[in-house]
């Protein structure tokens, strides 16, 4: 079980976007222009900041990467009040996450993350917002991999079976997410896809994109857990 992060499980309340500003102004007295980036839904961290730094006029970007996700990163922490006072868990998120590692008839579900996010990021959000327990981040794949988010589902499966034993290949790996980007991912991998329709993209956009099983929310635990459940078993 491979979750993303933001519009699935969370809303941030805008603070990572708040956070790529003061870094830009701290590291180079910069300001994101008015046309910023074209969207950060679905998009890793990696192809933001490359997409954000050309914007805000940063020389080299690609050369400047490694500097500012290091800078990033080491900012995470400044998120947690800000997730406070404007993030929240989304409903259902917790109750899923928690009915999903009670196991099913005995067999564990293993949960990580597949998330466009910095580690750092990822880690933050999930703690302050109380989300983090049930879930393994030592094995999720995260948006300092890869511009390309498709990239980050063989790394999450290889490290879950570093970890745990076992096969994760085909539709054994399920994705939960809320963008396009996240179904190209699976898809493209020959993994299972839950969409929900909590975020930018409508239950429409999630369909016609090729989900496996498409959900307005996680509000409905039972609804969702049958839908994650049953993705694998409804493969080829």
């Amino acid at each position: 079980m491979l979750w993303d992060v933001d519009n699935t499980l969370i809303s941030a309340g805008g603070a990572g976007l708040r956070l790529y500003q003061a870094a830009l102004r701290d590291m180079y007295g910069l300001e994101l222009p008015r046309r910023g980036p074209r969207r950060f839904a679905g998009r890793t961290d990696t192809a933001i900041a490359l997409e954000l730094l050309g914007l805000a006029g940063v020389p080299d970007p690609a050369g400047q990467l490694e500097r500012f996700q290091a800078f990033m990163a080491s900012r995470a922490g400044t998120m947690a009040d800000d997730l406070r006072e404007r993030g929240r868990a989304l409903p259902g998120a917790a109750e899923t996450v928690a009915v999903l590692a009670a196991g099913l008839n005995g067999q564990p579900v293993v949960q990580s993350l597949l998330t466009g996010n910095l580690p750092e990021f990822a880690q933050i959000k999930l703690t302050t917002l109380n989300l983090a327990e049930h879930l393994d981040l030592t094995i999720g794949a995260y948006g300092n991999i890869s511009a390309d988010r498709a990239d980050l589902v063989e790394v999450a499966r290889a490290r879950a079976a570093a970890r745990h034993g076992g096969y994760f290949g085909g539709r054994l790996t399920v994705l939960v997410g809320d963008t396009p980007d996240d179904v190209d991912a699976a898809l493209r991998n020959g993994a299972s896809i839950v969409a929900v329709a909590s975020g930018d993209f409508s239950a429409a956009d999630l369909s016609a994109a090729g989900a496996h099983a498409v959900l307005p929310d996680l509000a409905d635990t039972a609804a969702a857990v049958r839908a994650i459940l049953g993705a694998p078993a409804a493969g080829p």
